[in-house]
């Protein structure tokens, strides 16, 4: 059976029996990225998490989609849980108030937790505006994968004149309300694991930056002919 979408974050953890593991079945809306080669191939030490964070319109679901395609290219099952698409196939009940935020990002952060716990690699691509609620997601992950935070700090002066829903010129109209950067904070990530400025460098570099760390936390392995490969895609 799927994860039930109801006003409550999550079901509760199935009990386990002594020895054996807890299993949450996949939800209906889980995306895996199709994977090519074998994923014997390239090794890693367990599921993690690559959450990405920051203002509406400083990439975070480019650069997301793009490391999810460069992973499923090594051979890893990849789980993509970006924050618009999950917040209208899980969480379309709830509003843009903050309690309603966090939970939502809370859910994203239940799902990715669990798909790692499972060895699997989840990225997430939600604003996620709020300092303690990051916290709480970080914490989802104790004993069960790793968590990677990636700050995406694309100034907001760039991610304005971008604007590519045209929500900053409501916003700043008074159409939207509550709007992350206008008249709502985006607390700044204060220890991410890498911060990136897309308006500094393009998709190839932040993706390959990304996969140096993740090699370099031992997440992934690469031979030294793929390493060549990661900063010639």
């Amino acid at each position: 059976m799927p994860v039930a979408c109801s006003d409550s974050a999550f079901p509760e953890r199935q009990p386990r029996q002594s020895g054996e593991p807890a299993v949450l079945d996949a939800p209906q809306w889980r995306t895996p990225v199709s994977t090519s080669g074998a994923a014997e191939s390239w090794f890693k030490t367990g599921g993690f998490t690559c959450f990405f964070t920051g203002l509406s319109g400083a990439g975070k679901s480019t650069v997301a989609k793009a490391l999810a395609s460069r992973l499923s290219a090594l051979g890893f099952e990849v789980t993509l849980l970006d924050g618009d698409i999950v917040r209208k196939n899980l969480s379309s009940e709830l509003t843009f108030s903050r309690e309603h935020r966090d939970l939502n990002v809370q859910r994203i952060g239940f799902v990715a937790s669990e798909i790692s716990r499972h060895g699997g690699i989840a990225i997430c691509a939600p604003i996620a505006p709020y300092r303690a609620t990051r916290a709480s997601v970080r914490e989802m992950f104790d004993n069960v994968g790793k968590f990677f935070e990636i700050h995406v700090a694309t100034p907001i002066e760039v991610c304005e004149e971008r604007d590519p829903k045209g929500l900053y010129a409501k916003a700043h109209a008074g159409l939207i309300k509550n709007f992350t950067g206008i008249d709502d904070p985006y607390e700044t990530p204060e220890n991410p694991e890498l911060a990136l400025d897309t308006s500094r460098e393009d998709v190839t570099a932040a993706v390959a930056r990304i996969m140096d760390r993740l090699q370099n936390e031992g997440l992934v392995m690469m031979n030294s002919e793929e390493k060549r490969s990661n900063h010639a895609v």
